[in-house]
């Protein structure tokens, strides 16, 4: 059996630590990774750039695309605020020959390992606590009071899917957690992929 590209989903509560490792991950070469640049309804931030960061459709362009069937995923986060997974940057990735890596939330990262159960390994960071996770973000100075409080409240309901995860890492030391995640990764793109046709 060939080995076939592969998608690599990691899903995690806001500030969990999540970007961090998929940035540590892309350095790696020997694992030929490609970031999937997710597309978002919303307006760029600061400093974003379309295409790069996101592919940044606007809320009409991104109801015309989930009308056409153009996502692999798709999910309203939060009110108005829509990210999905196009099918067209997935097969752009596969047709370079790359393994695909994602930084989603939990609801799309397990909707692509439906979609596709022996291609994907999906990894759900676990932060140490709520507690943790709320620190980080008042730390990070991105957000306002509200926005954070909004997150906290989201975290625990996304720390209740860890358990739908292929692996779970907790994120409570950044050099182990960095090491696993590179272990983990590694031995899957090795495994072969089984004939149960997937689409």
């Amino acid at each position: 059996m060939e080995t076939v590209p592969k998608l690599i989903v990691f899903s995690a509560p806001s500030g969990a630590g999540k970007t961090t490792l998929v940035r540590h991950l892309l350095k790696k070469k020997e694992l030929n990774l490609a970031f999937s640049i997710s597309a978002a309804s919303r307006e760029p931030r600061d400093g974003e750039i379309d295409g790069k960061d996101y592919y940044f459709l606007g809320i009409k362009e991104f109801k015309n695309r989930i009308r056409n069937e153009d996502f692999l995923e798709f999910e309203e986060v939060y009110r108005d605020q829509l990210y999905g997974t196009l099918k067209a940057e997935v097969e752009r990735l596969w047709a370079q020959g790359k393994n695909v890596i994602f930084d989603i939330d939990v609801v799309g990262g397990l909707r692509l390992k439906k979609k596709f159960p022996e291609r994907t390994l999906a990894i759900f960071v676990k932060p140490p606590s709520i507690n943790e996770l709320q620190i980080r973000l008042k730390k990070r100075k991105t957000e306002t009071h509200e926005k954070i409080a909004m997150r906290v409240a989201k975290a625990s309901t996304e720390m209740a899917t860890a358990p739908q995860f292929d692996v779970i890492i907790k994120n409570d030391n950044l050099t182990e957690a960095k090491a696993r995640a590179e272990q983990l990764v590694a031995d899957f793109i090795k495994k072969p992929v089984g004939s149960d046709g997937e689409k």
